[in-house]
């Protein structure tokens, strides 16, 4: 049963990352970040579930941040990881979306 809800658990997760192949831009960054893109990915789709449409590895006030976003039914959200931590930087509503 346990491993039942392994597997499931583990397909949920991995259905979305599968299904969005947005390319990272800003790829130049990955050498300076702590926290993969794998795993930072996971954290952005465990606090907004759906899919990811684009990210991005950015500079930004002096840190190092992906930047996805996240594609909710019709909404889109913004989603900030620190790329040193892991920690959740931001979660918003992106309007700038068509």
């Amino acid at each position: 049963m346990k491993n039942l809800l392994v597997l499931a658990l583990a397909a949920a997760v991995a259905a979305p990352l599968a299904a969005s192949a947005a390319p990272l831009k800003g790829s130049q960054y990955l050498s300076q970040a702590k926290v993969g893109l794998a795993q930072a990915r996971t954290i952005a789709l465990a606090k907004e579930r759906g899919i990811i449409i684009d990210q991005e590895l950015e500079k930004e006030n002096g840190g190092l941040r992906y930047s996805f976003d996240v594609k909710v039914g019709k909404i889109v959200h913004e989603v900030g990881v620190d790329a040193l931590s892991g920690k959740v930087i931001e979660d918003s509503i992106d309007k700038d979306t068509d």
